[in-house]
């Protein structure tokens, strides 16, 4: 029953406030949506892969996707958002070049590689589309030459190179390990180094000559050279390196114990992981650096494929850390037990027994999982191996939070990461790990910070022109340090005189020989130098 004090007429007027109300946020909610909506124009790319004079094995850059408010989404706008043309300026030249679909990065960027199987000598048409729409100031044109990777055709200015390159002038690596060796008795190495470490692994003598790479190996255990081997091949094809000799463990273990106030002091021995413990000089791994040799190619998980391969978003990660790995230490045998009395928090299992056989009827082996696979995980527990885990960069680069074991081992980019701002420690013996996950899922908005965190400062990193810049500046101190006080030559072009060695420069331009003082050198007569410098390595193409 209606009350007699209101009118009838007001109820008859709610419906139609009611379809008002409904119209204007119906409005505003298109207003919203269009605001929300993909801008081509107003998206923007960039990156080295648009650069002609940067070389590298596979050449990238990235888009970021823009709305009509011109603002950058920080999600996805979905994975076909935007296509890839890339084609040769010049009708009748026919080059093999290898695009693959953008890969999406979940942050509403967008990382786009492609790989050369010919050099472009007129340059290259690098088109972006949204749908129809030419993308930011698509297209792009890379005035030739554009070279491929096996192109011999180095920079023979190696500032101009390094300014291509945009290579930090500052590596705090590379000082700290130099600071043990101010200067470098090239006599006392070679003398040295083979009396104490030929018969402990795997020690390869280097020798560059006139941009030529020689070697001799030593010890038993010498396959992994032809990661060493590919490496310095590749750099050499794109600047001219300076004349060096050195020595590069292939091992697992870094070998120079000595201390820097002992008598005789330590040797500067290269290796791909450092330790606390040692002295040696460190380069990128050779996992890193085979992953960036052999992008879209030889390999599936490289440094820039899982950057669009990170798993669900962060909202829809199962809350759990996550491990999958051999038994190469005890604590992975551990890690395996904590993750049987708290399966709620983790999620851990030995995919395969080679030290630790008598332990796999107690604990179980673990089926073998993609990599990819990791990242449907929020936590990431990153465990040494016989040495550094050298998953860790590839961890790094997921949108997940590592939980990274106290270590004495590092890799070369370690010395940029705070613990606390890029990852979360945990003690060497796992004793706090438990507690670290529960913080994680107590302070979810916090988890996801230092996540992030992590990942941007990896992607700057860990980008391939980085790792050739880190090769080159531990070749040029080398060069310094092993040089004459008085000798200018590594400060101005890296290239000691050398008039026993016959030079015979030439490269391919535009299809014709051209001379371009660019050094193709052989081997002097002189025994000594050749039992010294050892194998002239091939495998340099001309364009």
């Amino acid at each position: 029953m209606v009350p007699k004090n209101v009118r009838p007429d007001i109820f008859q007027k709610i419906p139609i406030l009611f379809y008002i109300i409904l119209i204007l946020l119906w409005l505003s909610n298109c207003t919203f949506c269009e605001s929300q909506e993909l801008s081509p124009k107003k998206c923007f790319v960039w990156g080295s892969g648009l650069n002609p004079d940067i070389v590298l094995p596979v050449r990238y850059f990235y888009i970021q996707a823009v709305n009509s408010a011109g603002e950058n989404f920080t999600y996805s706008p979905g994975q076909d958002s935007f296509q890839v043309q890339i084609s040769s300026l010049s009708p009748g030249e026919h080059i093999r070049i290898h695009v693959p679909k953008p890969l999406d990065r979940a942050d509403g960027s967008f990382l786009m590689r492609y790989r050369l199987y010919g050099s472009a000598f007129k340059g290259l048409k690098v088109e972006v589309f949204h749908g129809d729409q030419h993308v930011g100031q698509s297209p792009f044109i890379l005035q030739g030459p554009v070279y491929h990777e096996y192109c011999d055709c180095p920079e023979s200015d190696p500032q101009t190179w390094l300014s291509t390159m945009a290579c930090p002038t500052h590596q705090p690596q590379v000082m700290k390990d130099f600071s043990t060796f101010p200067s470098i008795d090239l006599q006392r190495l070679l003398k040295e180094v083979p009396r104490r470490f030929a018969q402990r692994g795997g020690l390869i003598h280097y020798t560059i000559l006139n941009n030529q790479i020689h070697r001799r190996s030593l010890g038993k255990y010498t396959d992994f050279k032809m990661f060493s081997d590919e490496m310095l091949l590749s750099l050499a094809r794109k600047v001219r390196l300076p004349d060096v000799e050195f020595y590069i463990n292939v091992g697992d273990w870094p070998m120079e114990t000595r201390k820097v106030n002992d008598t005789p002091g330590p040797l500067p021995i290269i290796s791909w992981c450092g330790s606390t413990d040692t002295r040696d000089i460190i380069l990128p791994t050779y996992d890193i650096t085979h992953s960036t040799l052999e992008t879209l190619r030889g390999v599936s998980n490289d440094l820039l494929s899982v950057q669009g391969n990170t798993g669900p978003t962060w909202v829809n990660k199962t809350e759990q850390a996550f491990f999958r790995g051999r038994d190469s230490r005890e604590e992975r045998l551990f890690l395996v037990t904590l993750s049987k009395k708290n399966p709620e928090l983790l999620d851990a299992g030995i995919t395969g027994y080679f030290f630790f056989r008598e332990k796999e009827k107690e604990l179980g082996k673990a089926p073998l999982v993609g990599f990819f696979h990791f990242f449907k995980y929020k936590y990431q527990v990153n465990v040494d191996g016989t040495v550094a885990a050298y998953r860790f960069p590839y961890l790094m680069l997921g949108d997940s939070l590592v939980l990274k074991q106290a270590s004495p081992y590092y890799e070369h980019f370690y010395t940029h990461l705070k613990p606390g701002k890029h990852y979360i420690p945990v003690q060497r013996s796992l004793s706090d790990l438990l507690d670290k996950i529960k913080w994680a899922k107590e302070n979810d908005a916090e988890a996801q910070a230092i996540a992030r965190a992590g990942q941007a400062l990896a992607r700057e990193l860990l980008q391939p022109n980085r790792l050739y810049c880190y090769y080159y500046t531990v070749l040029q101190v080398i060069c310094m340090q092993s040089a004459r006080p008085a000798d200018p030559q590594c400060t101005r072009g890296w290239s000691m005189s050398h008039s026993h060695l016959i030079i015979l420069p030439s490269a391919v331009v535009g299809g014709k020989h051209k001379r371009m003082g660019l050094p193709k050198g052989r081997m002097s007569s002189d025994p000594t130098i050749a039992e010294r410098v050892g194998t002239l390595l091939l495998g340099n193409q001309m364009c």
